[in-house]
């Protein structure tokens, strides 16, 4: 790596840490610290446990169905190894923001397999296919709740919000299904391709590679895809709204799971940004935002969020847990294979 790309990578190192302290100054400015160190500690802790159990499950319901899209990869790989690279991945995403952390699960993943490409086609689809479904589920929540209804309680314009959600919803669930057909994916990938012709040429690039790894998955059949729906499914409705709910009751908040559902799509969409350090500072804003629409404290929601947090720093210890073991076996090898 040149001196010129080194710099780069730090310079943009930087700037996500300073967009991560100005979101975090910014939502501390809006709270009330003896209100919040209150809520603290009348917080009902017991269901951190729950929260961090929680946390766990997810990462090993998603480690699962990525076992067994690297299977139908043909690499042949555990459940645990990738459950291990995922909470390894946790731990570095403390400093890789976004999409830049996978890096570290695809490296790790290609070392156990042997076979770059095909793992990261893998990624690709488990990436997408989760973003899919759990989009998929945020909108539908969003219509059914509404909160331009909280906003704009007078207005005859109520409509719009729930009639925009249904278009991207058609419009994300009929773009999956041709895409991943066999006879339309083809068509699908170069207009997908044409859309991204007003980006930058590295969106550009970037983009193209993801849609042709995709292009591996359109002859898998649907009994397959059906059953990565199935898990995704079940590991969004665990996080999305299980440990939302949990994270809730921790806080003191009482609040709809339909409404949890929504905001947690809304997060995740935001962390995939590269903007912010394991979306610190982007999921403090979102939460105390969208939560004071349903009359929810800023200290409270604030919390609600730490609390979220810690489930990945929970994940994030678990993987130095793995880290450490992995460094230690391989040293131990490393004489043998002399």
């Amino acid at each position: 790596m040149s001196l010129r790309d080194k710099n780069k990578k730090i310079a943009k190192l930087l700037i996500r840490i300073l967009i991560t302290t100005a979101l975090l100054v910014w939502v501390f400015s809006r709270i009330d610290l003896q209100q919040f160190w209150q809520t603290i500690k009348t917080a009902r802790w017991g269901f951190l446990i729950a929260v961090w159990v929680l946390t766990v499950i997810t990462f090993w319901l998603s480690s699962i169905k990525m076992q067994l899209i690297l299977k139908k990869q043909e690499c042949e790989i555990g459940t645990g190894k990738v459950f291990g690279a995922s909470a390894v991945t946790s731990l570095y995403s403390m400093t890789l923001p976004g999409i830049l952390d996978t890096s570290i699960k695809w490296y790790i993943l290609k070392q156990h397999t042997g076979k770059g490409s095909n793992v990261l086609s893998s990624m690709v689809y488990n990436q997408l296919s989760t973003m899919v479904v759990i989009m998929a589920l945020g909108l539908a929540a969003l219509m059914v709740t509404n909160p331009t209804s909280l906003l704009l309680p007078d207005t005859k314009n109520r409509w719009i919000l729930p009639a925009v959600c249904a278009v991207l919803l058609i419009t994300i669930i009929l773009t999956s299904l041709l895409l991943l057909n066999s006879r339309t994916g083809g068509k699908v990938i170069k207009a997908l391709g044409f859309l991204l012709r007003p980006f930058p040429s590295t969106v550009r690039r970037t983009g193209q590679k993801i849609l042709e790894q995709l292009s591996t998955f359109q002859t898998a059949g649907w009994l397959f895809h059906w059953k990565m729906f199935l898990l995704a499914l079940a590991g969004s409705i665990t996080y999305g709204i299980i440990t939302y709910i949990f994270a809730a009751k921790a806080a003191g908040i009482t609040i709809s799971p339909v409404v949890l559902l929504w905001q947690c799509a809304m997060i995740l969409f935001l962390g995939r940004l590269p903007i912010s350090l394991a979306n610190l500072g982007v999921r403090e804003v979102a939460l105390v935002e969208a939560l004071a629409l349903y009359g929810v404290s800023a200290p409270s929601a604030l919390l609600m969020s730490l609390i979220i947090f810690s489930g990945k720093i929970f994940l994030g210890i678990i993987g130095a847990v793995y880290q450490v073991s992995w460094t230690i076996r391989s040293q131990q090898h490393a004489p043998l294979a002399k």
